[in-house]
């Protein structure tokens, strides 16, 4: 552009000699005057395309050094086309910017998607990669960048799924620290460039096993019952029996059957329990009758063999679902009672500790848990003695039951205990859900 206004300045600087030789030339022909005339309208017309040469080198040095430089003021028709040029830049300009933006908002949304991605080019070597594909292939953007990704990752599937040129089914993989599994999916290539996915599927496979398991208790606690019943009755069929003998039966199969419907009844608490929104925590109930009642299920399961001791203040409200705390302490309480040999003490001690918070303990001084055993106390039909559980009627469900209506208000379950000495579960419930009731002094009470 500059050398193309350079050469109209040389021409435009010729035309005077032109003017002079063409002047003189008429002058010998036709005279003085009118070589005069011609003369003066050349010098004219060379200091207009004089002018013109340089507003056309502003508006050229204006166009390299856009948007820099700020727009010439020139006069006639540059002016107009500066303008438009210049309109049409600018509108040129925020498309870019839009599409810079919009590539922007892609790129951030894909960086914080749970899903890798990795953008590889023709000889398969890391363009851009998101945060979640770092974590997944323990690769690194700013270390890594322009590196193979075969030479990163070195399972031999994935080398041989970057040789391929089609698309592969998802492969594989178990993460770089060996703390679960990995999905990787290999696109096809496509104009020298390749997207490699990676989905962290964990959490899926611990369901799938947690469902299987599941599936498998269940069965496993039905059939027993089931194959005693079953038995029971083929006997009463095919075998003669005193009437003693048949009453044993008959208790021996009522006991079974009662242990069936123990087991639905908490596999549908279960069930409701995850399928339920929260607890408000504008609904608010009294503390005092929910113990009352707690109290008189313990002594009816207690028949008199333990030491049952409750205390705490007394004009307590609870915000949350009353039933589902009742369920709460009650589990807590029969299951100290079942693993609490006869003569032995349960106490439920409840307070508001300083707060705000309400908390619950149940303490006990039963056979008591080894170490190993308390992070999975609260899973579904785990059991520290599968035989002694079902002798004592449990169906493996109670702590996890109460571990389901902690969390769902908010709070927390600690359990600690040693073998030989004893127990200690303590339930407690977020400040918003407990208060003390203006109408009643906050004094000790024993129910």
């Amino acid at each position: 552009m500059t050398g193309g206004v350079g050469g109209r300045l040389s021409r435009i600087l010729a035309w005077p000699a032109a003017g002079a030789a063409a002047g003189g030339i008429v002058g010998s022909q036709w005279g003085e005057p009118l070589s005069t005339a011609l003369g003066a309208g050349l010098i004219a017309l060379w200091l207009w395309a004089l002018v013109d040469a340089l507003r056309a080198a502003q508006t050229w040095r204006w166009l390299a050094a856009w948007p820099d430089r700020p727009s010439p003021v020139l006069g006639s028709d540059w002016a107009d086309a500066v303008y438009r040029v210049e309109r049409l830049l600018r509108r040129q300009q925020s498309r870019i910017e839009a599409e810079q933006d919009r590539l922007q908002q892609f790129l951030c949304a894909f960086e914080v998607a749970p899903v890798g991605l990795v953008l590889l080019d023709e000889q398969d070597c890391i363009q851009w990669c998101n945060a979640a594909a770092q974590d997944h292939l323990g690769v690194d953007a700013s270390r890594d960048g322009g590196q193979r990704l075969a030479n990163l990752v070195r399972a031999p599937v994935v080398v041989a799924a970057l040789a391929g040129s089609g698309a592969h089914e998802p492969i594989a993989l178990p993460r770089p620290d060996g703390q679960g599994s990995l999905q990787v999916l290999l696109g096809v290539r496509g104009a020298g460039q390749r997207l490699v996915m990676s989905l962290d599927v964990t959490a899926r496979e611990q369901a799938e096993a947690m469902r299987r398991d599941f599936v498998a208790n269940v069965s496993h606690e039905i059939r027993t019952p089931l194959t005693v019943l079953s038995g029971f009755i083929e006997s009463m069929h095919r075998l003669p029996m005193t009437v003693e003998e048949r009453e044993r039966v008959l208790g021996l199969m009522g006991q079974q059957a009662r242990r069936l419907q123990a087991l639905v009844t908490d596999l549908l608490a279960l069930s409701r329990l995850e399928g339920s929104p929260r607890p408000a925590v504008d609904q608010w109930f009294e503390l005092d009758p929910l113990l009352q009642r707690v109290r008189a299920d313990a002594e009816h399961s207690s028949g008199g063999r333990h030491r049952l001791s409750f205390t705490g203040p007394a004009g307590l409200h609870l915000a949350g679902n009353e039933a589902e705390l009742h369920s709460a302490l009650d589990n807590l309480i029969v299951n100290a009672l079942r693993y609490t040999p006869e003569g032995g003490s349960v106490d439920l001690r409840w307070t508001l500790r300083d707060d705000g918070s309400f908390q619950a303990e149940v303490l006990d001084t039963g056979i008591g848990i080894a170490r190993e055993h308390l992070p999975r106390l609260t899973e579904r039909f785990y059991r520290v003695d599968s035989s002694r559980s079902r002798d004592s009627g449990g169906t493996g469900l109670g702590l996890a039951i109460v571990k389901h209506v902690v969390q769902r208000h908010g709070g927390d379950l600690d359990i600690r205990s040693e073998p030989g000495v004893g127990s200690r579960f303590t339930l407690v419930l977020p400040a918003l859900r407990a208060r003390q009731s203006a109408a009643r002094d906050p004094v000790p009470a024993r129910l």
